[in-house]
């Protein structure tokens, strides 16, 4: 199901991340069924999207003239980064929204920058330069995983390949790795994947990533175990894994803090060797 509704609240939430603040949701929900999907565990199927725009950017001005963030940090040198499409993927569901408007406020706003991750290509944002005040973030993964955990999407050499068309268009655009798998090859199967932007992304020097490793839900394992949606033997391995209760208070598990290390170390070693300029923002 697809409504539209108006977004009620307005609270704007810390980041820190990939941006400084998650802005209140253009959209809740996703058209897509990538497996691991945090957003889905709250909202399993369908799309709400906001009719009351202008007053979110309304509402992102004014937070953004009385945000105490010191530049510059991790998510810019200059510009006060916010998250708009924290629970969805904002380029799969512009169609809804007058994207435009969207944009336009932003390149206009002298220190406000807007940021979102997305599986697709959005080629319809091509026709509009925002001036590098747009960062959009292209997820990626190997393709054995992606086949198996966001059917539907873009292949992944596409969006790879649709890096420079994006920074030649005016955009800031960032590599999200996202979510680091660990399966039997794990290593093999990324090292490809960084040939893969190693050989196909020209503007190396402005595009860079951040990565974030894994964390699953027990609520969303068991909807894809009732639902016999994609493959669990990925997500759920509790043998490696440990219990995590998020801030919001959802039930989650991730790699075990020591082993993790081990394969953020890993990791670290194979991106640096293949793509060494392709610097690492932040890992989680």
């Amino acid at each position: 199901m697809i409504r539209p509704i108006k977004r009620k609240s307005m609270k704007i939430r810390p980041s820190g991340r990939s941006s400084d603040f998650i802005s209140p949701s253009f959209g809740f929900g996703c058209l897509l069924e990538c497996t691991y999907c945090y957003m889905k565990r709250h909202k399993p199927v369908g799309l709400d999207y906001a009719t009351n725009v202008n007053e979110i950017l309304d509402e992102i001005n004014r937070h953004s003239l009385f945000a105490n963030v010191k530049k510059p940090n991790q998510t810019h040198p200059k510009y006060i980064t916010y998250d708009i499409a924290c629970n969805e993927d904002f380029a799969l569901h512009s169609k809804y929204y007058d994207w435009v408007n969207i944009f336009e406020f932003f390149r206009e706003h002298p220190i406000a920058m807007g940021t979102f991750a997305t599986k697709i290509i959005p080629r319809q944002f091509l026709k509009y330069n925002p001036e590098q005040k747009i960062r959009i973030r292209f997820s990626l993964m190997p393709q054995v995983l992606s086949d198996v955990l966001e059917p539907n999407t873009s292949y992944i050499i596409d969006r790879i390949r649709a890096v420079d068309t994006f920074v030649e268009a005016g955009y800031d655009v960032h590599l999200n790795f996202s979510p680091v798998v660990y399966f039997d090859n794990w290593l093999d199967e990324y090292r490809k994947l960084f040939r893969m932007v190693e050989e196909n992304v020209k503007n190396k020097e402005q595009v860079l990533s951040e990565v974030i490793f894994l964390t699953h839900n027990v609520k969303k394992h068991k909807y894809n175990i009732g639902n016999n949606i994609g493959d669990e033997s990925l997500l759920w391995n509790p043998e490696i894994q440990e219990q995590k209760q998020s801030q919001y208070g959802g039930d989650n598990i991730r790699y075990r803090w020591y082993l993790k290390r081990d394969m953020i170390n890993d990791f670290k070693e194979q991106h640096n060797d293949v793509i060494p300029w392709n610097t690492i923002r932040y890992i989680f």
